[in-house]
This record gives structure tokens, C-alpha cells and sequence, in this order.
């Protein structure tokens, strides 16, 4: 997790500033605010996270210490593949997070009779990521999601627009997850190459091999 620290500094019967730090790991920002009390000059901080919360530094001691065996720094990879012989489709999802001290990489697979293309199944595969997300107990967090259609990811930042309606719904259904999570989105689109684990857990899908698994790496 990290935060955006303002904080206003003066002496007493001086002028006072307010200054703005950039994004800084939250852990590290309560010991910077503890060495700044210390200098006795330190007036009012405040602590802002990467969904626009903002906590005093009593909140964000309590909300760190709950929040220590849950789940951060989560990044998505999807895929999905569509065979239109057939009607198969195969979605692929890989999520790597820390959990305490560990690093840790959770990956799953399905096979589904029903979607009509290859978009619908890319856009399975990200609502079947959120999903496990949700079941990680990962909530109100940024997170990074990663997946090789640019299309989908495109359409899922804004950039272009999505006359599909099909598409459409999957995409409403996915934000209103991520909004019920208090997750804040941050779509990234990577070569082919770069998205080979959930390509290959879409692949072995189509193939009739589901996988899902849980590693401490």
C-alpha cells in the first residue's frame, strides 16, 4: 500500500507551509511522520491512498495493522481463448501478491461451453480474476491488471469505445465488482509473450486439463 503524505510544518508564531510528498510505501510514511513530530514543528498530516481515502495517522496505523495477514500489491494476468469450430472457450488467470513476508502466486483455469468469441473470452477470464480476487479478500487497494488483447484493454481504460452489448455487460458486471471491493483498477496492455502463464492455463483449459493452485514463491 502506498500514500501521498501533506503535512503542514512551522514554528511556533511563524509562518507555517504545507508540503506534498510523492507515493511512498505506507510503513515508510508513519516513521517519516514520527521523525517529523519529533522535530516539534510538525502542525497537521494527513495521509491519502491510492483510491482517495485519506487517514490521519491514527487511522492508518489501525488499518495497517488489521490489514497485515490480508493480501497487497496484487497484479492480474488474464487470457481467453475462443475456438469458433467448436464453440470452446479456455480462460487462463495468473495473480501474484504479497501476504505478510511472503510472495505468493496464485493460478486457475476454466473450460465454458457458452460465450461466442474471443472477446467474451478475455472478458471471462477478467471477471473470473476478479472473482478471485474477491475470495483472496483483497479489497480497497489499487491493483494492476494485465492481459494481451488490446482491444479488451482498451476498451476497459476508456480509450475505445465498445459497441458490443454482450461485451458491454461483462464489463458493467466487472466494475461493479471492482467497485464493491473498493478496488482501483490500473489496466495494462503487454505483449503476447509476456502473458504466456495465463495463455498456457487458457490453453490447457481447451484441452481439458484444469489447473489451480497456490504457491509461496
Amino acid at each position: 500500500m502506498k500514500v501521498i503524505m501533506q503535512w503542514t510544518y512551522g514554528a511556533a508564531k511563524k509562518p507555517s507551509a504545507t508540503f506534498t510528498s510523492d507515493w511512498v510505501d505506507a510503513k515508510q510514511a508513519l516513521i517519516i511522520a514520527m521523525d517529523l513530530e519529533k522535530s516539534g514543528r510538525l502542525k497537521h498530516i494527513e495521509f491519502q491512498d491510492e483510491i482517495g481515502t485519506v487517514w490521519t495517522r491514527k487511522e492508518l496505523t489501525k488499518l495497517l495493522e488489521e490489514t497485515a495477514a490480508e493480501p497487497q500489491d496484487a497484479t492480474v494476468y488474464f487470457d481467453g481463448g475462443f475456438q469458433k469450430e467448436n464453440g470452446l472457450s479456455g480462460i487462463g488467470v495468473v495473480i501474484y501478491y504479497t501476504q505478510g513476508k511472503k510472495e505468493m502466486r496464485l493460478r486457475s483455469n476454466r473450460l465454458f461451453h457458452e460465450l461466442q468469441s474471443n472477446n467474451e473470452a478475455e472478458s471471462a477470464a477478467l471477471m473470473e480474476a476478479v472473482n478471485m480476487l474477491e475470495e483472496l479478500g483483497v479489497h480497497h487497494q489499487k491493483c494492476t491488471i494485465k492481459g494481451d488483447s488490446q482491444v479488451v484493454i482498451n476498451q476497459l481504460k476508456g480509450e475505445w469505445p465498445c459497441f458490443d452489448d454482450v461485451i458491454g455487460k461483462w464489463f458493467d458486471r466487472i466494475e461493479d465488482k471492482l467497485n464493491k471491493l473498493g478496488i482501483k483498477p490500473e489496466y495494462e496492455h503487454i505483449p503476447r509473450k509476456e502473458n504466456h502463464e495465463a495463455d498456457k492455463l487458457a490453453t490447457l483449459a481447451l484441452k481439458g486439463e484444469s489447473i489451480s493452485s497456490r504457491l509461496a514463491l
